[in-house]
């Protein structure tokens, strides 16, 4: 079975090589919608694949991390980075450049590792991140699949090479969220009453 959770958010960026030229050289926005789906041939105690109401925790945060912030790629110019780093409180800057189909790959990387780290404690069995499915615009979209987000010839994604402003961190439910993510500390989802 699968089930799908969607969050949204507001993002600029400018995705440099590619073939529209306003797309790579001049700064702009989406109004981004995120589906992340999960799969599991078992239900838990509650009769689901994996609670929905667990998906507002961290699981939201790594998503809405881009929200009204600018996304970055490592790769492009000094000046360029220095400037929107300046004049943006809230940015991340990515290893890949900030395209639908990278997005799709870096959250479902993020993602991946988060439900790696989070023990489970409702009955939940087998659980896994099927695939995020990133709508740029209402016509068009990319979706990562897990051999998708590990194919290097795409561009390695390593999460310790994205980096949030501190502004973005700030604004997580748990301020210390990344740098356990980074550490690789585990996660315990609350109980059912």
């Amino acid at each position: 079975m699968i089930i799908r959770k969607l969050f949204k958010f507001e993002n600029a960026h400018i995705v440099r090589g590619c073939t529209s030229v306003k797309c790579r050289s001049s700064l702009h926005g989406h109004s981004y919608k995120v589906e992340v789906m999960f799969s599991s041939n078992y239900l838990d105690n509650g009769q689901m694949v994996y609670d929905f109401g667990l998906m507002k925790q961290h699981l939201k945060d790594l998503v809405e991390m881009f929200d009204h912030a600018v996304t970055i790629w490592s790769e492009d110019s000094k000046e360029y980075k220095a400037d929107m780093q300046k004049h943006s409180a809230r940015w991340v800057m990515l290893p890949v450049s900030p395209s639908a189909e990278q997005f799709s790959r870096v959250i479902f990387v993020m993602i991946e590792r988060l439900m790696e780290l989070t023990t489970t404690i409702n009955g939940e069995k087998e659980v896994r991140l099927h695939s995020v499915r990133v709508h740029e615009t209402d016509t068009g979209y990319a979706e990562c699949f897990v051999e998708d987000a590990h194919n290097a010839q795409m561009g390695v994604i390593e999460l310790e090479e994205i980096i949030p402003s501190q502004a973005v961190e700030d604004g997580f439910q748990d301020p210390l969220l990344w740098k356990k993510l980074l550490a690789k500390e585990r996660f315990v989802n609350p109980s059912a009453v």
